[in-house]
């Protein structure tokens, strides 16, 4: 069985060597995006079977991307549409959290990510009943 892919987008490289190494080491397939042209580019063309992605972005080659104008273009491409994506932020939960699940996240998570919570939202967003076998 392939393991499921998970595309992590922050622009913070810690977070994703961290989040990329927990994922790694629970069975998943990482791909990471540090930005929002980065993150539309390989969702099109690796279709991840979910997305964590970080709310705020700097601008990229005059591309002002932030969490909401990647999930409204993720909602409108054909066979990306139902991907599931959760927040994961620094930002202020009172500010973000329910404008995050209102344009479609299936939850949100405020940084510093609690790994073992976050794993455990993934495997049951995914479907996953038992933890996937660790990738060799």
């Amino acid at each position: 069985m392939n393991a499921k892919k998970i595309l992590v987008v922050d622009d913070s490289l810690v977070i994703l060597k961290v989040l990329s190494w927990k994922l790694k080491s629970a069975g998943y397939e990482v791909l990471n995006a540090p930005d929002g042209s980065s993150a539309v580019a390989t969702a099109r063309q690796q279709k991840p079977d979910l997305i964590l992605l970080d709310i705020n972005f700097p601008p990229d080659m005059g591309a002002n991307w932030d969490a909401f104008s990647i999930m409204e273009w993720i909602r409108r491409v054909d066979g990306l549409a139902s991907i599931p994506i959760i927040i994961i932020t620094s930002g202020d939960p009172a500010k973000f959290k329910d404008r995050a699940l209102t344009a479609g996240a299936v939850a949100f998570f405020q940084k510093p990510v609690n790994n073992d919570e976050l794993v455990a939202t993934i495997r049951k967003t995914l479907g996953e009943v038992e933890p996937p076998p660790p990738s060799t």
